[in-house]
């Protein structure tokens, strides 16, 4: 077991719960749909290692000490930057196709939320796959459960946010939490909507592109519509 120095960030579907309440042609293209999204949003940061997919939320972590200090934060901003366009143009996708089931239509109700710490890592190795464990782990997803209002945040700690030296380009709203085996800590979030080039808007899609995305779905979405593949199971982190 080695130790390390790491950016620990959570990448968190909003509204997976209530999306995945539907009957079983909507639930298997809703299990196609959250996949794409969270296969975009990995994909949008390939500075990251992606350490565990948990239900409907992506557990991502970067060795630190290579990075500048002044540059901690604003990396982790760009990065939640990046994955947010991606999450958005791939939800347009979805929610734009030609199937008319919940899974498809209802797809524009998902947002995406960002919690995000800096510190100290235990590595181990489990039938070779890498985890990481140690309180500052269990930090990073006490923070998903937290009584910030808007719906697409960036939720940085107290930790992270004193690497900023108040040089953010949002206003950072602060928040207060007691988190459970940790105690009372501060927060800082920022609204994604205020961060630069957060999301692009919505390009017009042809007729071609709605039709191939359909079909897309359709035939993903046919081994969960016979049994012959099970959706993914939420990974107890903490």
């Amino acid at each position: 077991m080695t130790t390390e120095r790491s950016l620990l960030m959570i990448a968190d579907i909003g509204g997976y719960t209530t999306y995945m309440r539907t009957h079983r042609m909507s639930l298997a293209h809703a299990e196609v749909n959250t996949t794409r999204l969270l296969e975009k949003v990995i994909d949008a940061a390939p500075e990251f290692e992606l350490i565990e997919v948990e239900g409907d939320a992506a557990f991502l972590s970067r060795p630190a000490d290579g990075l500048p200090v002044d540059a901690v934060v604003s990396s982790t901003l760009e990065v939640a930057t990046a994955m947010h366009r991606a999450f958005h143009v791939e939800r347009q996708y979805v929610a734009t196709n030609l199937c008319p089931c919940k899974g498809c239509s209802e797809a524009d109700n998902l947002k995406l939320k960002f919690v995000a710490h800096i510190g100290d890592v235990a590595t181990q190795t489990i039938r070779q796959r890498r985890k990481l464990v140690g309180i500052d782990v269990i930090h990073v997803h006490r923070m998903l459960k937290n009584s910030v209002q808007v719906p697409e945040y960036v939720l940085l700690s107290e930790e992270l946010h004193q690497l900023s030296g108040g040089a953010l380009p949002a206003p950072g709203q602060e928040v207060q939490q007691d988190l459970e085996g940790i105690g009372p800590t501060r927060s800082y979030y920022l609204d994604v909507a205020d961060l630069p080039d957060a999301a692009p808007p919505p390009a017009p899609l042809s007729m071609f592109t709605r039709l191939g995305k359909t079909l897309s779905v359709a035939g993903a979405g046919m081994p969960y519509m016979l049994g012959l593949r099970r959706g993914r199971r939420t990974t107890a982190a903490v």
